[in-house]
């Protein structure tokens, strides 16, 4: 009877030795990557755009912007948007104080599962939207803002776009270390200035001067993300050429002037700009993720 016993104890040992190995080997199976994931500033997240996320309210997030575009296009079966109106650099790793909200750091989103990730940053770094409108006159004859920016020789936005780069950089290693099998892509900002002559003033009431020098800014900037992009292994998406006609002054814009005529933030993409910036993003990712 003892033996009986002891030969019991000894199979029921062993069967729960069974489903303790069972287990173990299901929780180190390796996490499949299937997640994309959007993070980026107002350009990425579409302020008033409708309908507006309430997660928070404060990003100003349409369910109509380009990552909602290109989700359902592109290869992964999972959909995370963190993107935040006013987001800069700084708030991939930190939290952004928005109103309502906030925004916890984008960065947060990334980890093991993460396929795909989208990054559309670096205008807030140098305040691009800002001074667009900033450079608004009444006055065809004023000298307009390049003076304000170009200062004894000294071109004050180049610096500010060769200082954010090393941003940039920091950025996109510490996306690489978050999701280490996720393919990176870096969005470039569409096409806001007019690519030819002095813009359309009063329409837009920016001076032929300030046209000039803006769309060299905005080209500048679109080669600095390019750059780093290459240098850090990411693909870059430039959607500047294909929304070339569809700037400001255009009867059919696809970025909103400085009094906008649709549901769409101050110099900032419409719906129809998002919906190009979308189907070009998912074509770019569909060519470099083939499974």
């Amino acid at each position: 009877m003892v033996k009986i016993r002891s030969t019991r104890r000894l199979a029921a040992a062993l069967a729960m030795v069974g489903v303790v190995a069972s287990a173990g080997l299901t929780a180190c199976e390796p996490v499949v990557p299937d997640t994309y994931v959007a993070l980026g500033d107002s350009y990425t997240a579409g302020p008033l755009i409708l309908d507006q996320s309430l997660a928070p309210l404060g990003c100003l997030r349409s369910n109509r912007n380009y990552p909602r575009i290109a989700a359902p296009k592109i290869k992964a079966s999972r959909f995370v948007d963190v993107s935040c109106s006013g987001a800069t650099t700084t708030d991939f790793a930190n939290q952004q104080g928005v109103t309502p909200g906030p925004n916890l750091p984008q960065f947060n989103a990334l980890n093991a599962s993460t396929k795909i990730v989208t990054i559309g940053i670096g205008g807030n770094d140098i305040g691009f939207s800002s001074i667009v409108k900033n450079c608004a006159t009444l006055d065809p004859f004023s000298k307009g803002c390049k003076p304000d920016y170009v200062v004894s020789g000294r071109d004050l936005l180049a610096e500010k776009i060769t200082a954010t780069a090393p941003k940039i950089d920091q950025v996109l290693v510490e996306a690489k270390k978050r999701a280490p099998s996720a393919e990176i892509f870096v969005v470039g900002y569409p096409t806001i200035i007019p690519e030819t002559g002095n813009g359309c003033w009063p329409t837009v009431p920016i001076v032929g001067s300030d046209i000039t020098y803006l769309r060299s800014v905005a080209k500048n900037l679109n080669a600095m993300l390019r750059a780093r992009a290459v240098a850090n292994g990411a693909t870059y998406i430039d959607t500047a050429s294909s929304s070339i006609g569809h700037d400001m002054c255009s009867s059919s814009k696809w970025v909103e002037a400085i009094v906008p005529t649709t549901d769409a933030a101050p110099v900032h993409p419409n719906a129809k700009g998002m919906a190009n910036t979308g189907n070009v993003v998912a074509g770019v990712i569909n060519s470099v993720v083939t499974a």
